[in-house]
């Protein structure tokens, strides 16, 4: 399952080590790449997450898998006093905190090396947690959800956004196309890492999405789990809650 699938084929690195490699690789690029890959779709289903968070008027927010920050500057909408932006890159992190800075979010958002699988914050802190295109690079998913479960307050929202697979005619024959065929292509034209992007669409491919990663959630113990699939099912926003 995913964590079989790794950036480098020929690393003697864990998954953990070569996702953090990776986006170090990519980060200077990560942002404005990421517009072109989807058509900028991806800031609406961002805005999306924002409106299931800020309905439960969080205090205290994790974004973890941060990358450059795109979604814990969005969150900064919420008038929540405190964000956590967590990410294992510290290069995607060096990019974040000059956003971070530029739009004068520093009392704010703390961007912060680090791992989800081992959140370095005590039981129930957050009020909400977010994670943006960040799940199928965890090494241990279970691990990863169970670290979430630890740190959320009780009562409090986990909202994940993640890339997914149509399952309808004609929407999953293109899609898989595009990430088989094309969005190698562009990752390559952008980025001086020839991996990444063929890591990224075989990563999103072998990803259990819908019901699937619902179950996953149920297992850890979240409840109140739902999925909402967006765009023909390119991607999917998941909620759950904590008991």
């Amino acid at each position: 399952m995913s964590e079989k699938i790794t950036p480098y084929k020929d690393s003697s690195l864990g998954k953990k080590e070569q996702v953090a490699q990776m986006f170090d690789n990519i980060s200077g690029n990560y942002d404005n790449l990421n517009r072109v890959i989807s058509f900028g779709i991806d800031v609406k289903w961002r805005k999306k997450v924002l409106k299931i968070v800020s309905d439960t008027k969080p205090k205290i927010i994790l974004d973890i898998a941060t990358g450059t920050g795109d979604l814990a500057i969005l969150m900064s909408q919420t008038n929540a006093e405190k964000i956590i932006g967590l990410d294992i890159s510290a290069g995607m992190l060096e990019v974040g905190k000059k956003k971070v800075e530029e739009k004068k979010l520093s009392n704010v958002i703390d961007l912060v090396l680090g791992d989800s699988e081992n959140i370095p914050f005590e039981d129930n802190y957050f009020d909400a947690i977010t994670v943006g295109f960040g799940v199928r690079n965890f090494e241990n998913l279970e691990k990863g959800f169970s670290e979430i479960l630890r740190v959320l307050k009780p009562n409090g929202v986990f909202v994940i956004l993640e890339t997914s697979v149509p399952d309808k005619t004609p929407y999953k024959q293109g899609y898989t196309f595009y990430s088989k065929n094309i969005l190698p292509i562009i990752g390559k034209l952008f980025s001086k890492d020839n991996s990444a992007y063929g890591y990224l669409s075989e990563s999103a491919a072998a990803f259990p999405y819908g019901e699937k990663l619902n179950n996953i959630l149920r297992k850890i113990g979240f409840i109140d789990v739902v999925a909402l699939p967006q765009t023909f099912g390119v991607a999917t926003i998941y909620s759950a809650s904590k008991k």
